[in-house]
């Protein structure tokens, strides 16, 4: 394998919904299992794929596949419109030292997409025993927890074009879903990309009723310090640091 190369941001931008919902005006309030998943870190897979051999005689290629990403993920956010959001937090009024956080689907400039390149293969990639720590990269919130959607889009995919393949990265909030949420919104994505814009309806339409304990919810509030700031407290560059002792191990299934 070559020398680690470093991931180089191309692009990037920032996804809303097509159209505005009008249950997407309301906030969607966490349930006692979500909130069990306030210091997790995000939900996170990827696809790689040979590049067609068309994409290396023609940049417009890549650029026409972008466009065609962004918008069926723009039209799937029409039905999971939360994503776009972030997360708000309020204090209790009756009780201040305890914080009550929720999705507020209109705040923040919505999903994040990033279009990024780097100078290694396909093999480079999949021929090492241990995962290269570049992978990483491929991630825009790797290392990233579940409370940083306070400030940090609650989804991110990130287009990574290598030499010969482009790997597509998806980052999700681990409060906004488990497993099969997360596959739920890529098995949805995929099926409105298909579709080239012939159609916005999909399958499955995604469900947000959440389930609370009886006499309890909508509204849950968590212990809180004094402030936001002290209400998470972790050094950053220590976590990334121990991420770095993790070896992780790459299975082929025919």
């Amino acid at each position: 394998m070559k020398s680690p190369s470093s991931v180089r941001h191309v692009s990037e931008c920032f996804m809303k919904p097509k159209y505005n919902r009008e249950e997407s005006e309301e906030p969607i309030y966490l349930s006692p299992w979500d909130l069990t998943t306030l210091f997790i870190h995000y939900i996170q897979k990827g696809f790689l794929f040979p590049k067609p051999s068309a994409f290396d005689s023609d940049q417009n290629h890549i650029q026409h596949l972008l466009e065609k990403l962004q918008e069926s993920l723009s039209l799937t956010l029409v039905h999971f419109y939360p994503l776009s959001g972030r997360f708000a937090t309020r204090k209790c009024e009756a009780n201040p030292s305890k914080l009550v956080i929720y999705v507020d689907c209109k705040k923040g400039p919505g999903a994040r997409f990033i279009h990024a390149s780097l100078d290694l293969t396909l093999d480079d990639i999949l021929s090492p025993t241990d995962v290269p720590h570049v992978v990483r990269s491929f991630f825009d919130h790797d290392g990233s927890i579940n409370y940083d959607g306070i400030t940090e889009s609650l989804l991110s995919i990130q287009v990574t074009e290598l030499i010969d393949g482009i790997f597509i990265g998806c980052s999700m909030n681990h409060m906004m879903g488990d497993g099969t949420s997360f596959w739920h919104f890529l098995n949805s994505w995929s099926e409105i990309f298909k579709a080239e814009g012939k159609a916005i309806a999909i399958s499955r339409p995604p469900t947000y009723e959440k389930l609370f304990p009886e006499g309890h919810g909508p509204i849950i509030s968590i212990p809180f310090s004094e402030s936001e700031d002290q209400f998470v407290c972790r050094d950053k560059e220590k976590d990334k640091a121990q991420l770095e002792k993790i070896r992780e191990g790459i299975f082929h299934f025919s």
